[in-house]
């Protein structure tokens, strides 16, 4: 018996001695085998262009995110049958045997009282309430059906962005990074630029996280309050000789590390560093307008107190993908109108509706239309029923959130515009036409970038994950 447990005792001190040794000779050889020796990656920029599975039509991305989910009812899908059931109990016949809480708290149709009229070439209907993008509808390809999985905000946020409704999973944009880099060596790959419209229903930084990619991947936020980058100038009395001799050090010692331990996060942030310090030359010549017409400035609306915030996004947004950043998010939140919806969409259509179509008008100008590929929209969208929690008062209504059949809108970058994709049933309730689920909008973005979504993945705890789970098709009909 004392001589097993003496056995048993060495066999543990042996283990416990060799044992990061063995571990060490078997990441070495992983490393070797997928060529990520220390010395392959501090010699590779991670954020370096790659190419994709075939030839793209787009080379960036300007995700307008509408945090909080716009009307669409009010502002893209018009229903003459709702003015004539308006305040009447929704008909059974539209339910298709649907238990829905809704219904059953007493809403009742709520018919929008927005006037809708055609627009370009194409005959394009959008709400009066957006008469600057109307004037942009033969670039744009207006989906009607869209459809998701869940519908509350942080976890529809998710699904649209990462693909699964829940935390720790990449984000849309650090995808794209992984799979494309970038091409501004000075800028990251992946910006984030927020409104700053006030608290709002907003998934926080999981929405442009870089999940289990290396950290490289992940958005970077610029504010569009006070100091647009966070820490970007040196301190009082520190000089750019002297930044860089302190720069070249830590990667001296960060370098070292590498070599010890091949832990790519440590290239990760050797990467950040060296980026961070070309950001201090960079970030202040990005963010001068002063080489901007007055025209630009006043078509964005930018120095306008209500356009300000957005605006100043939009144009910065196209400097950046002048600049080779790859995907850029622009949130502007919140369009949650569970009450005075008519009051509050104005407001938020009045702050969003001129940038976005001058972002539109000025790609198309610079010849970057083309190649950028520009969404609008937001994570699902409300209700054809007024909202029953917050009181029914005349003039005061809102809708609530609807996952089930919505709006969102794409240009550019391969895209065919002056067209509408699919419709939902007669109440706005139902997509029954041409309906596309979320992951089949995240394969098409990712076609017009080059990608087969089924094979831009990424192996994390023996499983092969990608953006669009395991579901998605490219809806074939969005493309040029």
């Amino acid at each position: 018996m004392n001589a097993e447990i003496s056995r048993a005792i060495q066999r543990r001190h042996f283990l416990q001695e060799t044992g990061c040794g063995i571990g060490s000779m078997a990441l070495a050889n992983l490393l070797a085998s997928e060529g990520d020796t220390a010395e392959s990656v501090k010699a590779v920029n991670p954020l370096q262009p790659r190419e994709p599975h075939f030839k793209p039509t787009a080379k960036n991305v300007i995700f307008l995110f509408m945090a909080g989910a716009p009307s669409q009812l009010d502002l893209f899908d018009p229903k003459p049958l709702m003015r004539k059931l308006h305040g009447q109990p929704v008909p059974e016949s539209f339910l298709g045997g649907l238990d829905d809480a809704l219904i059953k708290g007493s809403a009742t149709v709520m018919a929008s009282p927005r006037r809708f009229s055609k627009h370009g070439e194409c005959g394009m209907e959008i709400s009066d309430y957006l008469p600057h993008l109307a004037s942009r509808a033969d670039d744009l390809c207006m989906i009607r059906s869209m459809h998701t999985n869940v519908s509350n905000h942080h976890p529809g946020q998710l699904l649209l962005n990462c693909g699964v409704a829940r935390f720790g999973l990449p984000s849309m944009g650090a995808w794209v990074t992984y799979g494309l880099g970038s091409e501004s060596q000075n800028l990251p790959g992946f910006v984030l630029l927020l409104s700053n419209n006030g608290p709002g229903d907003l998934g926080g930084t999981a929405l442009w996280s870089s999940g289990f990619l290396p950290s490289e991947y992940r958005g970077v936020t610029f504010r569009s309050r006070g100091e647009a980058i966070l820490h970007l100038s040196n301190p009082r009395g520190v000089t750019q000789q002297a930044q860089r001799r302190r720069l070249t050090a830590i990667g001296d010692l960060n370098r070292l590390r590498l070599e010890a331990t091949g832990d790519r996060e440590i290239a990760s942030r050797i990467a950040s560093y060296e980026l961070a310090f070309r950001m201090q030359t960079a970030g202040p010549e990005l963010l001068d307008f002063s080489q901007e017409t007055q025209a630009t400035l006043d078509m964005y609306g930018v120095g306008q107190e209500t356009t300000n915030w957005f605006g100043s996004n939009c144009l910065l947004a196209r400097r950046m993908v002048e600049r080779g950043v790859r995907f850029v998010q622009l949130y502007h939140y919140t369009w949650d109108d569970h009450s005075n919806l008519n009051r509050r969409l104005k407001k938020n259509c009045d702050m969003t509706d001129q940038p976005a179509a001058a972002l539109l008008k000025d790609l198309k100008q610079q010849g970057l239309l083309d190649e950028t590929l520009v969404i609008w929209g937001s994570e699902f969208g409300r209700t054809p029923m007024n909202e029953v929690r917050r009181g029914n008062t005349a003039g005061r209504e809102g809708r609530d959130h609807h996952p089930f059949g919505f709006t969102m809108l794409m240009a550019g970058g391969g895209v065919k515009g002056g067209q509408v994709i699919g419709k939902t049933d007669d109440l706005g309730y139902h997509s029954v036409e041409d309906p596309v689920h979320i992951h089949d909008l995240q394969a098409t973005i990712l076609h017009c970038l080059g990608f087969d979504h089924t094979r831009l993945t990424y192996l994390h705890k023996g499983r092969d994950f990608r953006l669009t789970d395991v579901a998605g098709e490219v809806v074939q009909k969005v493309l040029a």
